[in-house]
């Protein structure tokens, strides 16, 4: 199977000449992300009162946000400063590998923690025995070996393409379809198999979330005192914000690769690099300052 020893990647397709400054934005925000999250997670460890189903999920949030973000800034920051836009194939592959993978993670840590939710405001008396450490460990777990069973495919499916010398990703890093286009052979499994694996991770999460809290506004709307009522939408707020910042660009991305042909280049790719900055420089603020 022909594939070229490298791919060239881009950055931002019709804002070459602005990338330099737009990195400078993109670097304070990666280093937030860092921060915030490196520190959640220290606190978290170094309290043993913090060791509670919501602040563990909140921790695998953290730990997928570092990840996540670390998997496409460095390199991004080297294309954009240095003008460094050579990755190795397999290199891509693995990026590639790295950002969808946890991008499928962080999607089943906020499914978890949106039932997390849903038991401790619909069934408050059990919830430690129904989420207790050892569930949210293995739910953490199953998250996790979802997003690895479910990616891999992509890596496998793509080695075996071939690419006739087309070596000029579009983008600002190594994303399925970004580098799918690239091949010149049938690339009709690859295109089913991704919507697939979009519909199973992003459409069965978002199923569950939207149940979690049509049935938490249900029991929360039964509450006579409004007190009450304030106090759990207030539970629920933060994790709607998180929520929202991380679907909204995940199906404008995901949407745009596939129907969006009349939207310019420049402004799916922006979409793109803040679907992986803007979470999770958010999240450990919005959600664990908060919590």
């Amino acid at each position: 199977f022909s594939h070229p020893p490298y791919f060239l990647l881009v950055g931002i397709p019709g804002l070459e000449k602005e990338q330099f400054w737009i990195a400078f934005p993109f670097c304070i925000m990666y280093a937030i992300a860092v921060l915030a999250n490196i520190t959640l997670l220290l606190i978290i460890k170094a309290e043993p009162s913090l060791h509670e189903p919501m602040y563990l999920f909140l921790a695998m949030l953290a730990f997928t946000d570092l990840v996540l973000s670390t998997s496409m800034l460095p390199k991004m920051l080297g294309i954009f400063w240095l003008g460094s836009g050579e990755i190795g194939f397999l290199s891509c592959l693995a990026q590639l590998f790295f950002i969808h993978t946890f991008s499928s993670v962080e999607s089943g840590v906020l499914m978890a923690m949106a039932l997390d939710r849903y038991v401790a405001i619909c069934c408050p008396l059990r919830h430690s025995s129904i989420l207790s450490v050892p569930v949210v460990v293995a739910l953490g777990s199953l998250v996790l070996v979802r997003g690895v069973l479910l990616v891999s495919p992509f890596c496998f499916l793509l080695c075996r393409m071939p690419f006739c010398q087309h070596h000029v990703i579009s983008h600002s890093y190594c994303e399925h379809m970004a580098v799918v286009k690239l091949a010149c052979g049938d690339t009709r499994v690859n295109v089913i198999y991704g919507l697939f694996v979009a519909f199973i991770v992003t459409g069965s999460d978002m199923i569950l979330i939207s149940v979690s809290y049509a049935m938490i506004l249900r029991v929360v709307m039964r509450l006579s005192s409004t007190e009450a009522r304030l106090k759990a939408f207030s539970t629920c707020a933060s994790h709607v914000c998180v929520i929202l910042a991380f679907y909204v660009p995940a199906l404008f991305t995901f949407l745009t690769h596939r129907f969006g042909h009349s939207i310019p280049p420049h402004v799916h790719i922006m979409v793109a690099n803040l679907y992986l900055l803007v979470p999770p420089m958010l999240n450990p603020i919005v959600y664990g300052v908060r919590t």
